[in-house]
């Protein structure tokens, strides 16, 4: 829909420095293969590293001086069951069972980019609250480490660990 659209691309552009990509316009396709819930997350998930490596293949073909991502991009579903455990990364089966639903948008450095959240059959406390942005935060580290290994060197260009920052090669 476009509501999801909207919120992919407002999540890339987050950790994108539009600047650096000129007069460019890169469209993101986001079919989920095969998922049990979550699909928005990961369609946020999978765009980032799509991104960077489309990014990356200009990078190296000259096309763009460098990479121009800022810090990675996760997002990840949390909420609240009937016995009121707070959980992450709800399946389909808890996700319709589910009080609280709530989407977070994070960079990798802890930042948030969006929060959708929802009472669907009951309201949640600031405790609860906290406790769902923390499991959040670990799903993000967990999602971030999965990255790095999708992109490869890319990462360390992102992370800053690059020595010119430019491209993987120089």
């Amino acid at each position: 829909t476009m509501e999801i659209q909207r919120l992919i691309g407002r999540a890339l552009r987050a950790v994108v420095d539009l600047d650096q990509i000129g007069e460019r316009t890169l469209w993101v396709d986001c079919d989920v293969i095969q998922a049990d819930g979550g699909t928005r997350t990961a369609s946020i998930t999978g765009a980032f590293v799509a991104v960077v490596i489309a990014f990356g293949k200009l990078v190296e073909k000259g096309t763009l001086k460098k990479l121009p991502v800022t810090d990675f991009l996760t997002a990840i579903s949390v909420g609240v069951l009937p016995d009121g455990e707070e959980i992450l990364d709800l399946c389909y089966e808890e996700d319709s069972r589910a009080h609280v639903d709530m989407n977070v948008v994070m960079t990798g450095q802890g930042e948030f980019v969006e929060l959708q959240g929802t009472g669907e059959e009951a309201t949640f406390s600031m405790p609860q609250l906290q406790t769902m942005l923390s499991l959040a935060q670990e799903g993000v580290n967990d999602l971030v480490e999965l990255q790095k290994e999708a992109i490869g060197d890319w990462a360390d260009v992102i992370t800053g660990k690059h020595v010119s920052g430019a491209s993987k090669e120089s």
